[in-house]
């Protein structure tokens, strides 16, 4: 219709409107597939990261160095979540949103306070 009036150029910023709003529903559905796996044991804590497009990172610690490191807001809660260990930092849980993070540096304090006592570690944590 546009063509046949001579309004061409809206034709064309039309087809780039719909393609850049396709690009960017694929971008958003690729990022929320990222997920992380948090293991901690008696004598190791395992974080292993899933990011868009399959990237991977894995992370090894000890226990016994390691601490929690988290930021928190009165109004919000908990807004970061960072293992500390040894001069390194790892952020966690960056996805999730404040009450979930709340609820998840919860359970992660007390697994590792759990795994320094060398108590059997049963905390389970599923947003």
């Amino acid at each position: 219709m546009f063509l046949a009036i001579g309004a061409w150029p809206v034709f064309g910023f039309f087809g780039l409107d719909m393609a850049l709003i396709y690009l960017a529903f694929r971008l958003n559905y690729a990022s929320a597939k990222a997920y992380e796996e948090v293991s901690v044991s008696a004598t190791e804590i395992v974080i292993r990261k899933v990011g868009p497009g399959k990237q991977q990172s894995e992370y090894r610690f000890n226990p016994a160095w390691a601490r929690i490191s988290l930021s928190e807001v009165e109004d919000e809660g908990v807004t970061k979540i960072s293992l500390l260990t040894r001069g390194e930092k790892i952020d966690l849980g960056n996805f999730l949103n404040p009450e979930d993070r709340t609820s998840f540096a919860g359970a992660i304090k007390q697994a590792l306070a759990t795994a320094r006592a060398g108590g059997p570690i049963s905390s389970t944590y599923a947003p």
